[in-house]
Formats: structure tokens, sequence, C-alpha cells
């Protein structure tokens, strides 16, 4: 088995696939079946919407989306997640997601139907426990037929 260093592969500027784990950016990424492209990036060309790998302080690596940026640094949620995290530092962000790989199909994060779903997504975030509320009575209801 090889191990790699995936922040000093993107430092050399190799493109990174990973496989997500956890629920966090659910339902972008659903773990054991996506992976995420993730190349370096200039920081300042980062915006509200794009998902970034970054390192929490003295902890692990995370991919979340940029909810909001200030001159504080970088706000944080993931797709599954109310709850924002930050501010981040520039010098904790490793790389942005460029493409994500899903059954063997790989799709760019720049499309514009990519970014329109994802800029809708993050504005319902604070509504968005209520949404997943009805969407589980709507599972249980078409279970029971």
């Amino acid at each position: 088995m090889y191990t790699y260093d995936i922040e000093q592969l993107l430092k050399d500027g190799s493109a990174i696939r990973l496989k997500p784990q956890g629920y966090s950016m659910y339902p972008l990424f659903h773990p054991g079946r996506d992976e995420a492209v993730i190349e370096a990036y200039p920081i300042h060309l980062l915006r509200r919407g794009d998902v970034i790998l970054y390192r929490r302080e003295q902890s692990i690596l995370v991919l979340h989306r940029i909810c909001r940026i200030t001159s504080d640094g970088f706000y944080l949620v993931g797709d599954n997640q109310t709850e924002i995290e930050g501010p981040l530092r520039p010098d904790q962000i490793r790389g942005k997601l460029t493409g994500v790989v899903r059954n063997g199909k790989s799709f760019s994060v720049s499309h514009p139907v990519y970014r329109m779903l994802s800029s809708l997504w993050l504005f319902l975030r604070p509504i968005r426990p209520f949404f997943w509320r009805i969407m589980a009575l709507f599972r249980k209801i078409s279970s029971e037929r």
C-alpha cells in the first residue's frame, strides 16, 4: 500500500483525487462512492460557494464550502450542516474542489448548472433542518406504499 502526502502533492501542482469520508458534504458527496478532484488555487480568486480543502488548526483535512469571506478570513459550512466554522486563515487552505467523479463519470464544478444548484443550496442553509425533515417524511410515506 502506498501513502502520499496530499498537501505536498498540491504544493507541487498536482491534482489529487480523494474520497471524502463522513456526511458533512452530503448530498454533494456520498461517502464511499464519490471522489473529489482537488487542485491548488490562488487564495485571492476564491469566492463564496467554492468548496475548499483546508486543515483545521492542529487537526484534520476538511472539505467544506465557503459561505462568507471577510477581512477576518473565510467562513465555511458543510452542505449537510447549518453551523458555520471560521474564521479560517488563508494559510490553512490547501486547495479547491475543481471536479467530482461519481460512478466513474466526471463533472466540473465550474459548470453553470452546478454553480446554480450549489448557490441555491448555500442560500437555503438556515432552513436545511426543515428541508431534511420534509424529505424524511416523504421517504416514510413512500416506503409505506
